[in-house]
């Protein structure tokens, strides 16, 4: 079957600039895309999995994409424009299209063109989505090292060099890497990047937060390697009655890495359903397993990325024959650790004391959590309550410890396993106090 066509790029008129901008889809509702500080709208199609991200949205609304001004198709101009300037190409966007109101999703820096938009237009906001986004960039960088880690980036703009901190390090393939060249280099010239770049660093809008009164949704990837998932967590708790979703899964680019819980949490945020879930969820009882390595950060910093990509490997590896001998379902990898589910919560803690003792052997240390509760099996992925429970759990652990709450302790009462009290703890998202225990072989 022929693939659908691409959509056509049109131009609205801001002042005096022209704003390239694409649709697509043809549903009720309209959800304008906030680019970051790159794009190129009809490139980016050649990117993975960003068509397919953008039809999946087309099948419950009509999709907006533009570029702003100064990037992509948009109207080069001579200076870096204000954050006004910006919310400026989104109206005259929604004009040109005829959109009296919108969904407006941002993206990284588009987060904070979105909120601007949002509070000081709430009449033309019906919702707003942020993601991977932040309040303050500065909290990120003092202004200092970033203008000397722009003026490092500069000569290598146009090589792909923004790839990783874009998407997964497993998706860093020479394939993927020259595509990556030439996105930047049709997003934008090494001095407007610079331009661009040095304006992000003076973004604040913590004062206007608390102006936002539209249903505001924020989402974000807890192993985001350009925005700290600390920062997406901030903004959430600034905007008042915002829902805040995190996501166990690594990379910036919203299109790239397990996109389907992502997308089917804005349906449902747009349109009250998810219509491509099951009417009929199944739902079991599982004991779930949150691992993740201990300082990843630092340790690929001192690695290097290639030897860290190999040691990363090797651990995926030996995370899957620990988990099959177990008779456990390794459900995902997520960049630095994994997400797996037991029949049996004994077999669930001795195999995570099992996977401590041979990441030990590889030089890593790790933290695992574990919880059993009722989870949804989502098309290869769970969900449920207990999910976030395990990954609450695990954030408790201090490191080369594998934590564990009541529940599992109950259950495995009599299987020869100790355990030694690690006090009643708050778990961020979840209601009441739980009471977690340390594992021991």
């Amino acid at each position: 079957m022929e693939a659908p066509a691409l959509p056509v790029t049109r131009y609205a008129t801001s002042g005096d600039v022209s704003i390239a901008y694409q649709t697509m889809g043809d549903g009720p509702t309209d959800i304008i895309l906030v680019p970051g500080f790159v794009s190129n709208i009809e490139y980016m199609h050649e990117l993975p999995g960003y068509t397919a991200f953008l039809r999946r949205l087309a099948t419950f609304a009509r999709v907006v994409t533009f570029d702003k001004r100064g990037q992509g198709l948009s109207d080069r101009i001579s200076e870096a424009p204000s954050l006004e300037q910006r919310i400026d190409d989104v109206r005259a966007v929604m004009d040109a299209i005829g959109s009296r109101e919108a969904t407006l999703m941002g993206f990284s820096e588009g987060c904070a063109m979105g909120v601007m938009f949002a509070a000081a237009h709430p009449d033309r906001v019906s919702r707003l989505i942020l993601y991977g986004g932040f309040a303050r960039f500065a909290d990120k960088y003092d202004a200092n090292t970033f203008e000397a880690m722009i003026a490092k980036r500069m000569p290598l703009w146009g090589d792909g060099s923004l790839l990783k901190i874009i998407v997964p390090a497993r998706l860093h393939t020479p394939e993927v890497i020259a595509q990556f060249a030439k996105f930047e280099r049709l997003s934008a010239s090494p001095g407007a990047f610079r331009a661009i770049q040095l304006m992000n660093i003076q973004i604040d809008v913590r004062s206007i937060l608390g102006s936002v009164r539209v249903p505001t949704l924020v989402l974000h990837r807890e192993f985001d390697p350009m925005l700290s998932v600390d920062l997406g967590r901030d903004l959430a708790a600034r905007i008042p009655n915002a829902k805040y979703i995190e996501y166990k899964d690594e990379g910036h680019a919203f299109w790239v890495g397990n996109t389907e819980p992502l997308l089917g949490d804005i349906e449902e945020f747009v349109t009250g359903h998810r219509e491509h879930a099951s009417n009929e969820v199944e739902r079991v009882l599982a004991t779930v397993l949150f691992t993740d390595i201990v300082d990843s950060t630092r340790n690929a910093a001192e690695m290097g990325d290639l030897s860290w990509r190999r040691l990363l490997d090797r651990h995926d590896e030996t995370a899957k024959q620990i988990v099959e001998k177990y008779r456990g379902n390794l459900v995902k990898s997520t960049g630095d650790g994994i997400l797996a589910t037991f029949d049996g919560p004994g077999r669930a803690v001795r195999s995570a004391l099992a996977f401590r003792s041979a990441a030990e052997q590889l030089g890593i240390q790790l933290r695992a959590g574990l919880h059993t509760g009722e989870i949804e099996l989502r098309d290869g992925d769970i969900g449920g309550i207990a999910v976030h429970a395990a990954a609450r759990v695990m954030a408790q652990c201090q490191p080369s410890e594998v934590l564990v709450s009541r529940v599992v302790t109950d259950l495995v009462a009599g299987a020869g396993l100790k355990f030694s009290d690690r006090g009643s703890h708050e778990l961020k998202g979840i209601p009441g106090c739980w009471d977690l225990f340390a594992a021991t072989a």
